[in-house]
């Protein structure tokens, strides 16, 4: 069967709009713990929902990801590198889930409700448990450092297919045409 040029439309437009939240997170995350301003409550109003969207996102994103056909990736592309990009791709794949799920259950362990908007709040993951939150709260931390890492070395890559390869895999999630 022949693959794709493109990813699929659906998978683009669920691919950079989880960029545009995963970075917007990112941001807010730093911003909430480096901030006792006012803007605090509203950083941590507005990450919290948020976190749970990218979750469900990451859920649909990975089903499209199942369901369609992806391109592959050029055959002049050492066999090593095309390893290290199937791996890469899980791992952020990996933490894209992690992190939302350790925030929950991080929150869940401190007796902290996550309220999406009024009246709407998740039933917590775990119990009460401080000793749990003292381990999670810190692994969140670190999972946003890899996952902040993941996204440089990804953007990285990708801009080094764009403008020196021109080989068409970021044409492939772009939706423009190769030039090749």
């Amino acid at each position: 069967m022949n693959s794709p040029r493109h990813f699929h439309p659906v998978l683009r437009l669920v691919h950079w709009l989880m960029a545009l939240l995963i970075m917007a997170m990112l941001f807010i995350g730093v911003g909430m713990v480096s901030t006792v301003s006012s803007l605090h409550e509203t950083l941590i109003s507005l990450h919290k929902p948020l976190g749970i969207a990218l979750l469900l996102l990451v859920v649909v994103r990975l089903y499209l990801r199942f369901r369609y056909p992806t391109p592959a990736l050029p055959a002049q592309l050492p066999a090593a590198q095309k390893r290290v990009a199937y791996l890469s791709h899980w791992l952020l794949y990996a933490l894209m889930l992690l992190q939302p799920l350790l925030g929950w259950a991080m929150l869940s362990a401190a007796g902290y409700p996550i309220t999406l908007w009024a009246g709407f709040t998740l039933p917590p993951l775990l119990g009460k448990n401080i000793d749990l939150y003292a381990l999670l709260c810190p692994a969140h931390t670190w999972v946003a450092l890899l996952l902040f890492i993941a996204i440089l070395a990804h953007l990285t890559a990708a801009l080094f297919h764009a403008l020196i390869l021109r080989d068409g895999v970021f044409s492939s999630m772009s939706g423009n045409k190769h030039r090749g």
